[in-house]
C-alpha cells in the first residue's frame, strides 16, 4: 500500500457534521463483500434473505474503490469464514436458527463460509488487486482475532472510509471495534446494505447518533467529491 497521490488533505460532506481528513492517514475499508452474502446458494440465503437487497451497494462501493486506487489510496478488504475443521467456529454461531444449510456443509459454492471455498471469496466487481490487504475473520468485527489492528498500524492509519455489508452486523460492529480503539470511521452509507432495509436505516442512524457517537455517514458521492472525482 501507498500512500495518496493526490491532495494531502479534503473536507467530506457528512453527518452529523462534515468531517475533515489526511489522505496519509486514511485507508478504504470494504467489509464482507463476499459470494457467501451477495449470491444466490450462499450463506445468507440460506437463513432465508433476499440477497438481491445487497446488490444496490456494490455499484457504489465499485465507484469508490476505483476513485481510491488512483489516487493511490490504502485498501482492505475483509472475509468473514472459518477454518476447514470449524475449529474457530462457536458452537452459538453454528447453531443459531434454522437455516437450510449450516456453516460448513456443502452448498453450490463450496462448503458454507469455508476460508478457499468459492463462495467465501470476494464478488468479481470488487476482487482485491495484489497489493491490497485481505484479512480473513473468523467473527462479525474485523478487530476480532485478525491482524487489521497492526496493519492500520504500520501504515499509520487514523481514519476509515467504511463499506459493505451488512450494516447493522459486520459493518457496525467493526465500526463500534474501531472507535473503542480511537479509529474515525466515515460509513459511506449506500456503500453499505442489510437483507433488511428498516436495519440498514437503523445502523446509519445508530453510527452518526449523539454527535457522531460512533463516527460520520456520508454518501459516496460526497466521498468520490472529496477525492477530486466528478460524476
Amino acid at each position: 500500500m501507498q500512500p495518496p497521490t493526490s491532495a494531502a488533505s479534503a473536507t467530506i460532506v457528512a453527518e452529523p457534521s462534515p468531517i475533515s481528513l489526511d489522505w496519509a492517514t486514511t485507508a478504504l475499508l470494504i467489509i464482507d463483500m463476499q459470494r457467501d452474502f451477495l449470491e444466490p446458494g450462499g450463506f445468507g440465503e440460506t437463513l432465508g434473505n433476499d440477497v438481491s437487497q445487497l446488490a444496490r451497494a456494490v455499484p457504489p462501493t465499485t465507484a469508490v474503490l476505483a476513485a481510491a486506487r488512483r489516487v493511490g489510496l490504502p485498501v482492505i478488504h475483509t472475509r468473514e469464514g472459518h477454518l476447514p475443521d470449524l475449529s474457530d467456529a462457536p458452537a452459538a454461531k453454528m447453531a443459531r436458527g434454522a437455516p437450510s444449510l449450516r456453516i460448513g456443509d456443502p452448498g453450490p459454492m463450496g462448503r458454507i463460509l469455508i476460508r478457499g471455498e468459492p463462495g467465501h471469496d470476494i464478488i468479481p466487481a470488487l476482487y482485491p488487486r495484489a497489493d491490497e490487504v485481505v484479512i480473513d475473520k473468523p467473527g462479525k468485527g474485523a478487530f476480532y482475532a485478525t491482524e487489521l489492528g497492526d496493519v492500520l498500524l504500520k501504515y499509520g492509519i487514523d481514519t476509515l472510509l467504511v463499506c459493505g455489508v451488512t450494516t447493522e452486523v459486520c459493518v457496525n460492529t467493526t465500526v463500534r471495534e474501531a472507535n473503542d480503539r480511537g479509529y474515525r470511521c466515515i460509513v459511506i452509507a449506500d456503500g453499505c446494505a442489510s437483507y433488511f432495509p428498516e436495519f440498514h436505516a437503523a445502523g446509519l442512524a445508530m453510527i452518526k447518533a449523539q454527535g457522531g457517537i460512533f463516527g460520520w455517514v456520508a454518501d459516496s458521492g460526497a466521498v468520490l467529491a472529496a477525492m477530486g472525482e466528478h460524476g
